[in-house]
């Protein structure tokens, strides 16, 4: 059996190295022999996460484009021609059968240069709206896997299949109602759980929304799993720590996000693409939150393009704070509406996503 050679490129959020992960996974398990190299931007989270993983990865000088300060992209435009000279030589010295991008910084230059240089590249487009980058890139690409229908508007509709985002394999398996799950965070199994999540730096608007509404949450009988971000969790703690809450779980990361997922009635998240991807899959009714601060502000398109369908339930960022608990005490004594929402949200799900977005590139290889 032929050994290969893939480059995947991207990063900067888990949104982007979960599933590169999962690709770099599946694809291992059916070349065991095979090589695999990434490559991020270097001061970026996947410069961490995926050495711990067992894969090397190159870092590029990368960074994004300034939309508020524009006079400091003359530094970012250095950078990236620095990255492209950088993502060349990786490229020639590693020779591989194809480079792969997830999104993040990193894929810019890396996918452009191997398209120059013959190799085949697939894009891996998690979100509903496409960014600058990749409708750029689209048109070098051979294959471009998806999560969402209608993306014709942003790519050649030959080259699209739709797949998915991967997810954490972990999260393929969970039992609803784990007794372990709710030991796991000394709740109580007879309450109603709420989870709440703003990815791994935090989202200010869900804490301050959370934090004011916290004593009228628990006064319905509702129980919190919170994870705060570390940007945000010192303050909170010390904050928290001042009074006796029962039915609180609160951290910065969430270890074990089965168990969280499990034990959860009702989740309130941003609205990036893993996450909704782990939400349709689970069945999870939701509140969604769209960052604001993302590029083409695609948080906002993913969740439109799931509550439109009555499969969540969407408040602005702007809004978020007055309107959290409210919304979380309306829909957890509502049955029925939410048995609703996880009805709808389940006919977005894509299952086996890692393994159809490696037959594709088995296709062009």
């Amino acid at each position: 059996m032929k050994q290969y050679k893939i480059i995947i490129s991207g990063g900067g959020t888990g949104g982007h190295v979960f599933p590169a992960l999962s690709i770099a996974n599946e694809f291992r398990n059916r070349y065991s022999e095979s090589e695999i190299l990434f490559i991020g931007a270097e001061d970026r989270m996947e410069m961490e996460c995926i050495p711990k993983e067992g894969y090397k990865i190159i870092g590029l000088p990368v960074n994004g484009f300034n939309r508020s300060h524009l006079f400091k992209n003359f530094g970012v435009a250095a950078k990236f021609v620095k990255s492209l000279k950088l993502a060349k030589k990786t490229i020639k010295d590693f020779k591989p059968d194809i480079a792969v991008g997830v999104g993040g910084y990193a894929s810019a230059p890396t996918l452009w240069m191997a398209s120059s240089l013959n190799i085949p590249i697939l894009i891996q487009e998690q979100n509903s709206y496409a960014g600058i980058t990749n409708k750029i890139l689209g048109k070098r690409a051979e294959k471009i896997c998806v999560a969402y229908r209608g993306m014709e508007q942003f790519f050649p509709a030959e080259k699209i299949v739709i797949t998915g985002n991967p997810v954490r394999k972990d999260l393929e398996t969970i039992k609803e109602k784990d007794e372990e799950a709710f030991k796991f965070f000394g709740l109580e199994k007879d309450k109603p759980t709420v989870l709440v999540i703003g990815g791994s730096l935090g989202a200010g608007t869900i804490n301050k929304g959370i934090r004011a509404g916290l004593k009228s949450i628990f006064d319905k009988g509702i129980q919190v799993i919170w994870q705060t971000g570390c940007y945000y969790y010192k303050f909170l703690k010390d904050e928290l720590g001042r009074h006796d809450y029962k039915g609180l779980w609160v951290s910065d990361f969430i270890a074990r996000m089965d168990y969280a997922y499990s034990v959860a009635d009702l989740v309130v998240a941003r609205a990036g693409a893993g996450t909704i991807s782990e939400l349709c899959l689970l069945k999870k009714p939701a509140v969604l939150i769209p960052s604001p601060n993302v590029a083409e502000d695609h948080q906002t398109k993913n969740a439109r393009a799931i509550s439109d369908n009555d499969a969540a339930v969407f408040i602005p960022d702007n809004e978020a704070e007055n309107k959290i608990a409210s919304t979380i005490i309306t829909l957890i004594n509502d049955k029925e509406r939410l048995n609703l929402l996880g009805a709808n949200i389940v006919s977005f799900a894509q299952y086996h996503s890692a393994e159809r977005i490696v037959d594709e590139i088995e296709k062009l290889i």
